[in-house]
């Protein structure tokens, strides 16, 4: 069993059951924007355009970002798919995080929203290429390790440390994931990913703030995730991906 917390809170929020992303309930989502558009206005049909467009451009690589609309009505907003995610999962997903936004966000000129297999923001400021540190949380497997500790977290950090090196270093996905074994029974999975608007320098800047930041929630956990609106990273004792 999960629970999220808002980083750095440390309250428990809500729990999550692991499901395929595919029908499934969000992660997590923000209404971020203060401003509010209003029904029948050039910004929320400039916004369905961008959904229009995201839906077409996203999943054939799993990323895209788009712009619709000029000055005060423009919308800008991206999408990504986890990287082993198939064309037609990620399109689904991106269908299906547009809606949800519109209903759970509704008017609002700045929203994201997670799924498992996705994210997708918009916002009618111009964010491409800037580290997104305010939208983000975390997700903790409330039990905990029982053997070493501390040993368990060394690993975990260097585990992540790697794929954080792998995603940001010339990955043209800026997807890495990998696994250690712990012992004969026991492997630990992990996964990095960054949103493909950032810089390798930003990347790397984003997923090592996002490992720094697990011990606050998931120290000696058995799984964990810290996940942003620009980056995320995670590690269980179980695959992460192909689910």
């Amino acid at each position: 069993m999960i629970f999220f917390k808002s980083i750095p809170l440390c309250f428990l929020v809500f729990c999550f059951v692991h499901l395929s992303a595919i029908g499934a309930s969000p992660l997590k989502h923000f209404c971020f924007s203060p401003e509010n558009y209003t029904a029948e206005s050039s910004y929320g049909a400039n916004l369905n355009l961008l959904f229009n467009l995201l839906y077409t451009k996203v999943p054939p690589s799993g990323f895209g970002l788009g712009s619709t609309g000029h000055a005060q009505n423009q919308v800008n907003g991206l999408a990504l798919c986890r990287g082993d995610v198939s064309r037609q999962n990620c399109n689904t997903c991106v269908i299906g995080a547009s809606k949800e936004l519109l209903e759970r966000c509704p008017y609002s000129k700045g929203a994201i929203i997670w799924y498992d297999h996705c994210l997708l923001k918009y916002s009618d400021v111009n964010f491409f290429g800037q580290i997104d540190n305010k939208n983000k949380f975390s997700m903790t497997n409330v039990q905990a390790v029982e053997n070493n500790p501390t040993l368990f977290n060394e690993k975990v950090h260097e585990l992540l440390s790697g794929l954080s090196n792998e995603a940001s270093d010339a990955n043209p996905k800026f997807y890495a994931t990998g696994e250690v074994q712990l012992d004969t029974f026991t492997t630990l999975y992990g996964i990095a990913q960054c949103t493909r608007d950032l810089s390798n320098v930003n990347c790397k800047k984003c997923l090592d703030v996002a490992i720094s930041e697990l011990p606050n929630c998931c120290d000696a956990k058995r799984g964990g995730r810290v996940v942003g609106g620009s980056c995320n990273v995670g590690f269980e004792l179980y695959p992460i991906v192909g689910t």
